[in-house]
């Protein structure tokens, strides 16, 4: 191994760092390894497994033009004190392209990380895989995908970071098959790269910023803010019990911050809780953890800036958030929220869950988006969940919009919120009321939160004094 002196405090803001630049830029520390599978680095065939005229002269040149031997670098590294291993790409030997022995190389940095238990952070920045090499190199592929899947089922993290360009196999693997996916603004990602898109495709759906509102990635971050959010990721990620052989003590609900006298009616409580001064999902977070970090986005496409998602430390330890916002939850954001208790559940992080929506978006782009199947599979990460699961009803509890996000039997509730079956208006129309029977039909359908309680449909009214736990 070869030991690495800490980096200069200013990491370097261009996009094109070589390997070790940016390996630096975020480690306290690093030391290199090499791999010890696949065949003798010392010993490659001539010109490649295909006979490529010309291509040992093309690695020549990369070497001499990086002083790498291969287009990634292979590292145990700290983190703001967390020990990680770290891979990074030279996109200056041969594009970053992966073949054979790049694929060696991500091989052993994945079983070390397996054997020492540690969480894998990629620095991505690749062309793809490398033509020289043909389908030897685009197998590599399939290599990674098995070696991420192992590690995935091992409970460790992994964070990938895309540098410019990430495309091709790089981003179908590495990037997008990560559980945290960091962009540096402005960096190509996408799968088809510049020379092989359609020349009339929309160039801000191959760019970080274009990926992150199709709810690819989860966070743009300028490259100097960067080592900070890794430190932060990998904090709340590593220190995670991975994965747990008896479940986590669950999240304590958080307490009231709203007004804490019950609601004389039905629709009392149905004023109170569309009332626009009521706490909402931000003002709880910020009362419940000491800091966080969020994903973004559903990985098919979509994001709901309505469904708030993500990781925070609360006295020590670390609990996963899915937090509605108050509006109608689109299909994007019950997603969302399955991939976060999905993952939450991997890596054995407890989680909490904020429920307030009016209901779930109804709309014909909704219902072609996948409403149903959404929803359902939400329901499904809930029921299936090992690690436990608390809810909290902060607001509007709007039909089964709301109920997906509600944890089986351990569902708390504000006094300025209420749940019901269906709107009272909605209940009322279905049952061919009057509008002036909206508010009587509120009170039939018993949704303040004592009526919730009575029913059994939750376990308590939270309080401005609840235990932090």
């Amino acid at each position: 191994m070869h030991e690495q002196p800490p980096p200069s405090a200013t990491p370097l803001p261009s996009l094109r760092l070589t390997a070790r630049q940016a390996i630096s830029a975020i480690t306290d520390s690093y030391a290199e390894f090499t791999p010890t599978t696949g065949p003798p680095p010392t010993s490659p065939p001539a010109d490649g497994p295909l006979n490529w005229h010309g291509y040992d002269a093309s690695r020549e040149r990369a070497r001499a033009r990086t002083g790498e031997e291969e287009s990634v670098l292979t590292a145990l590294a700290t983190l703001g004190g967390t020990e990680a291993v770290v891979l990074s790409f030279e996109f200056g030997f041969l594009g970053g392209s992966l073949g054979e022995r790049t694929g060696d190389r991500l091989e052993a940095a994945y079983a070390i990380a397996r054997e020492r238990r540690l969480p894998l952070v990629s620095l991505i920045a690749t062309g793809g895989s490398r033509m020289q090499e043909g389908m030897r190199a685009l197998s590599q592929l399939q290599r990674v995908a098995g070696q991420s899947a192992l590690n995935r089922a091992a409970g460790l993290p992994q964070i990938a970071v895309l540098r410019d360009p990430t495309t091709g196999g790089g981003w179908a693997t590495l990037g997008a098959g990560a559980d945290v996916i960091l962009a540096l603004p402005k960096a190509q990602v996408g799968f088809a790269g510049s020379r092989v898109r359609p020349p009339d495709a929309d160039p801000t759906a191959y760019c970080a910023e274009g990926q992150f509102a199709a709810g690819q990635v989860d966070a743009v971050v300028p490259a100097d803010e960067l080592r900070a959010t890794l430190q932060r990721w990998l904090r709340l990620l590593a220190d995670a019990p991975r994965p747990p052989t008896t479940p986590p003590s669950p999240a304590p609900p958080p307490s009231a911050l709203g007004t804490t006298d019950m609601p004389e009616s039905g629709w009392a409580a149905v004023l109170r809780a569309r009332d626009t001064h009521r706490p909402r999902a931000e003002s709880y977070l910020r009362a419940y953890f000491d800091d966080w970090e969020e994903l973004s986005g559903d990985r098919c496409g979509g994001r709901d800036p309505g469904m708030r998602c993500g990781f925070g430390h609360r006295d020590g330890r670390t609990i996963a958030f899915a937090a509605q916002c108050g509006t109608a939850t689109r299909p994007s954001g019950f997603r969302t929220a399955t991939r976060l208790i999905r993952l939450a559940d991997r890596l054995g992080i407890p989680v909490l869950t904020l429920v307030d929506t009016p209901g779930a978006a109804n709309d014909a782009d909704a219902e072609r988006a996948g409403a149903g199947a959404a929803i359902a599979d939400t329901f499904a990460a809930l029921a299936s969940a090992r690690v436990p699961v608390t809810s909290l009803l902060i607001g509007e509890g709007g039909s089964g919009g709301a109920l997906a996000l509600a944890a089986p039997g351990q569902l708390w509730a504000t006094p300025d919120s209420y749940f019901s079956v269906i709107a009272p208006e909605m209940a009322a129309a279905i049952l061919k009321r009057d509008s002036h029977e909206i508010q009587h039909t509120a009170d039939q359908l018993r949704i303040c939160p004592q009526d919730l309680l009575e029913l059994g449909i939750i376990r308590g009214i939270v309080t401005a004094e609840t235990d932090r736990g």
